[in-house]
């Protein structure tokens, strides 16, 4: 047994949101780590060095793997995975949509996870085998099977165009076409939930990283969805491109067969 606190982690995960949505709308140092479109501010780190302090005093030893510093090396029998500000383009520019994100596993299974919403006060929660909530409400996801009056969610990287030479475009305008839509959000972890509750019925998405998906994954599990890489059938939770696709189990087929012409695996 992992004797670890899901309500520990919720905990931690609002404290942190609390820190960012006191500094929403503020002015913030603005870098670049190598790409226009991959931001860090300062209070990436602030929230990230709340989230690891907490950690390191509840369950001292834990491997911990972050965005902003990397692989805190531990006990691999128990690993976190944390994004201490997952949409920090959009927290850069005062929209408030962005998301703290903290997953665990438990010798190498994905068993807990939870990702607050501090603008909302959202905040969504799963371990294994005892179902995915929102703020103490059941949540599953949607029954919907028709491609056509669906609604999906996708995300676009540069860098899978630049270092794998695919794009996500012709699909995007291939859905946008013949479905009910297809948002993005610049929020992987909260595009995650909010398939888990039927928000949105479906997801794509290419070239993410553990921090982005763990959290999300263990409460989309709970709440019913099937999560497989692109090719429908392998892992998603194995590096080291983190694709996957997301929905209900029958609309899981469909988007899959839809994606296939797209070529979006190598």
């Amino acid at each position: 047994m992992s004797q670890r606190e899901l309500n520990d982690i919720c905990i931690i995960a609002k404290q942190a949101g609390l820190i960012l949505r006191e500094g929403y709308e503020k002015h913030h140092d603005i870098k670049s780590k190598g790409r226009q479109d991959d931001l860090v501010t300062e209070m990436d780190k602030k929230s990230e060095n709340f989230i690891l302090d907490r950690l390191n005093a509840l369950y001292p030893g834990d491997m911990v793997i972050t965005e902003e510093t990397g692989q805190h090396t531990g006990n691999a029998d128990h690993v976190w995975y944390i994004d201490p500000l997952d949409g920090t383009m959009n927290y850069a520019h005062g929209i408030p949509l962005f998301a703290v994100s903290i997953g665990y596993a438990y010798k190498g299974e994905l068993t807990m996870g939870v990702v607050y919403d501090p603008m909302r006060d959202e905040c969504f929660y799963a371990e294994k085998s005892k179902g995915a909530w929102v703020n103490g409400k059941p949540i599953h996801t949607s029954e919907r099977s028709d491609l056509k009056n669906s609604l999906f969610v996708t995300g676009f990287s540069m860098k899978v165009l630049e270092e794998r030479g695919i794009s996500n475009f012709p699909a995007f305008e291939h859905f946008m076409r013949t479905t009910a839509g297809v948002r993005r959000t610049g929020v992987a972890a909260l595009e995650i939930c909010y398939v888990s509750c039927g928000r949105f019925d479906g997801m794509w998405e290419l070239k993410l990283c553990a921090w982005d998906v763990a959290a999300g994954f263990v409460i989309a599990k709970e709440a019913g969805v099937k999560i497989t890489a692109l090719d429908g059938v392998s892992e998603a939770f194995k590096g080291p491109y983190y694709d996957y696709i997301i929905a209900n189990p029958e609309l899981h087929t469909a988007l899959k067969n839809e994606l296939e012409p797209f070529k979006l695996t190598l």
